[in-house]
């Protein structure tokens, strides 16, 4: 059993993930995730960045390096964190199919 298969994501986390598949600093990020879900995810700037620093912590994303005087960060997402996100959308496809076997 692989210890990635036990974590659940956030939807926020989820999305910032989606979206660091290119690089971005943290509005980017904000506006990329508020096109994905419509409109319907707004991220405020402390579930940002504490969803940031955390996925730093755990090797999910990584900053790029930048300019020195730039407090401007852009991120993008890692290896392990690309298998994070596959892992989490192969358990959300299982919720969708469940939930329509029985709802429909």
């Amino acid at each position: 059993m692989n210890p990635q298969d036990n974590i659940v994501l956030t939807e926020a986390v989820f999305y910032t993930l989606l979206a660091l598949y290119s690089p971005l600093h943290g509005y980017g990020i904000m506006q990329e995730t508020g096109k994905m879900s419509g409109g319907r995810l707004r991220l405020s700037a402390g579930t940002l960045y504490g969803a940031i620093s955390s996925m730093l912590e755990k090797g999910w994303i990584r900053a790029l390096p930048g300019e020195e005087e730039s407090r401007r960060k852009e991120y993008v997402i890692t290896d392990l964190g690309k298998c994070i996100a596959r892992t989490e959308l192969t358990r959300l496809r299982e919720l969708v199919e469940n939930g329509t076997k029985i709802i429909e």
